[in-house]
């Protein structure tokens, strides 16, 4: 597999659409009124889309657009092509990221936040568009961290400390005798595992920055936290509900997310054994339950099916980062990478959604399945190049 084809073929996709596209959960966008039938109407017609092997989007009403999330994906991605090729086209694409960002803000509060660029409803939640999130603002503060580490641009420190003080301040916090949890959204007080390690990852990395103890008791509070609830078996559950402890099981992509950010804890806020031997074994439990030999992913342990773009683009990313941890995880992301083109990349460069036994969901979703390859991609070639 050339992973160097492959990206530019990505790339050129991704910047022929210039960087707006669809999403899966952007069904709310559609000026048909789904909350007239109901509290359920939003929620299934969201299900009913994501599930639908037809893109009926522009039949519903609904635009190609630029998601915020992505446009922090995409940052974070040439921001490291920047850093290995000094190209100006890249650093100028890089300004424009930033730019957009920084006037896409959501509104309404005193800090840099964001949210995504559609309604989102649950049965259990309704978010409203670019209602701020940790996991959001943390993605793109990922990003605007890997713009500062290219440019040392001083703006893109301000911002990440706002982005601090957002989570801070504006968002409700669960603190006991095992740590810090942020919550998710300014909706609601909640512990989700993988959130909470993302605001970890964030004060971790304004550490390194500005050397203040307050993000370092930060970061370390929170990865107590997300740690303690840790199984033997290395994984973590999705979230808790602290006052009736019962967790929320789900086993996928996010269980890389938590890998990632304990990895940048220990890296931007020092060495930690505890911290490292919970990466340790969630790395190997990671490794062994979540892919198949052959590179591809079970979309939520146990269950094979579908194939999910996320599960595999996170799967190149975590075990091209934590490949330090056992001599098994580099190649294998190689193998899993070349499984997702092999099976999942059209041959104008992008990467389709799902993958069932019977059928495959080919609409190309910039955030979901272009913008977290391209990241994914773009780390997996850095690596095999170094």
């Amino acid at each position: 597999m050339d992973i160097g084809k492959s990206l530019q073929q990505l790339q050129t996709y991704i910047e022929s659409e210039k960087f707006k596209g669809y999403d899966p959960y952007d069904t709310l966008n559609s000026p048909i009124p789904f909350r007239w039938l109901g509290k359920w109407g939003p929620v299934l017609a969201i299900q009913f889309q994501k599930r639908n092997p037809f893109n009926i989007r522009a039949l519903l009403g609904i635009k190609k657009d630029y998601n915020p999330k992505a446009m922090g994906l995409f940052l974070h991605a040439y921001s490291l092509q920047y850093q290995q090729d000094k190209k100006e086209e890249t650093l100028q694409k890089m300004e424009f990221f930033v730019n957009w960002l920084l006037e896409n803000r959501s509104k309404g509060y005193d800090d840099y936040c964001w949210g995504y660029n559609f309604d989102w409803a649950s049965p259990v939640k309704f978010l409203p568009k670019f209602s701020p999130t940790i996991v959001v603002s943390g993605f793109i503060a990922k990003g605007i961290f890997e713009y500062y580490q290219a440019t040392q641009n001083q703006k893109a420190a301000e911002v990440l400390e706002s982005i601090g003080n957002f989570a801070e301040h504006q968002l409700a916090w669960t603190k006991n005798e095992k740590g810090y949890c942020v919550s998710y959204s300014t909706k609601e007080v909640d512990c989700c595992y993988n959130a909470n390690m993302l605001g970890a990852e964030l004060y971790a990395r304004l550490f390194s920055i500005t050397n203040d103890d307050k993000y370092k008791e930060l970061a370390c509070k929170m990865t107590d936290f997300t740690i303690a609830y840790q199984k033997e078996s290395g994984l973590w559950n999705y979230s808790i509900n602290i006052k009736t402890g019962k967790e929320r099981t789900q086993i996928d992509f996010h269980q890389g997310y938590v890998l990632d950010s304990i990895h940048y804890v220990i890296k931007y806020a020092g060495e930690n054994e505890a911290y490292k031997n919970a990466l340790k074994k969630g790395t190997a439990y990671y490794f062994k339950h979540q892919f198949k030999p052959n590179g591809q992913s079970i979309f939520r342990v146990p269950k094979d099916y579908p194939v999910e773009i996320h599960n595999q683009s996170q799967g190149i990313i975590s075990l091209t980062r934590l490949a330090y941890l056992s001599e098994d995880y580099a190649p294998f992301a190689v193998a899993i990478a070349k499984w997702t083109v092999e099976n999942m990349q059209n041959k104008k460069g992008y990467f389709y959604y799902k993958k069932y036994p019977m059928y495959t969901i080919k609409t190309p979703f910039m955030r979901w399945s272009e913008a977290w390859m391209l990241l994914a991609l773009t780390e997996l070639k850095i690596a095999s190049n170094g």
